[in-house]
């Protein structure tokens, strides 16, 4: 049995999957960190997404000879949020596929989730009102007491949708993201949207590509793209 027949959910990460929004995440750290006088490469940010707090991001500071305080985290943070507003905000647009995406999936009767480690502040104002009714429970950080890599954002969502874990696909593009499916029991497909191959062998299938993740989710083919 296909495992795409199996599942009656499809859960998705917002960041590098549905919203093309990282490159400014991005930018917005590399800034925060500047202003404290670190020197952040992307890939130590790309590789934390999701997982950027106090206690999780410890080694992005420590690769810069600094002890992390929760009121410097805090401070870094703020200015982050704050930078990401101001300045890059308005270039993040969801990825071209996926309107198109999500609606195939609803027509095939799929239960569609969107699972965040961002803030309600921060989805409500980078997700665009007309995709929101296309998901059938939304979940952000803020609402969870453990956040990813832990696994109870998507164990939320496999409740709220009425599903088991075995009838359940993930699709994330950051470690974090796919240890938290994977100690929920779903089956992961991670993205090349961020990060390269060797970073996302946590999960279950590795995809290049929105195009290639639509032939799998509708029909289990894992023809590369032409």
């Amino acid at each position: 049995m296909k495992v795409t027949q199996e599942a009656k959910a499809v859960l998705f990460d917002m960041d590098g999957v549905i919203m093309d929004s990282m490159p400014w995440h991005v930018k917005a750290w590399q800034e925060a960190f500047r202003e404290f006088g670190l020197l952040v490469p992307e890939e130590a940010l790309y590789l934390h997404e999701g997982a950027i707090e106090a206690k999780t991001s410890r080694k992005i500071f420590e690769d810069q000879g600094v002890t992390p305080t929760e009121e410097l985290f805090k401070a870094v943070l703020q200015r982050q949020r704050e930078l990401f507003r101001q300045k890059y905000q308005r270039f993040v647009r969801p990825f071209p596929e996926v309107p198109e995406l999500l609606s195939a999936l609803r027509r095939e009767g799929r239960r569609l989730a969107l699972v965040t480690s961002s803030h309600k502040e921060i989805l409500d104002d980078i997700l665009p009102q007309d995709l929101r009714p296309l998901f059938h429970f939304i979940l952000t950080g803020d609402q969870v007491s453990r956040r990813k890599p832990h696994p109870e954002p998507y164990l939320r969502a496999q409740e709220q949708l009425g599903v088991k874990a075995t009838e359940s696909i993930v699709v994330e593009n950051a470690p974090a993201g796919i240890k938290a499916a994977k100690g929920a029991g779903a089956f992961c497909i991670a993205l090349m949207t961020t990060l390269p191959e060797k970073h996302l062998r946590g999960a279950d299938l590795i995809l290049s590509s929105h195009q290639e993740l639509r032939r799998f989710l509708t029909n289990g083919s894992q023809t590369k793209d032409a």
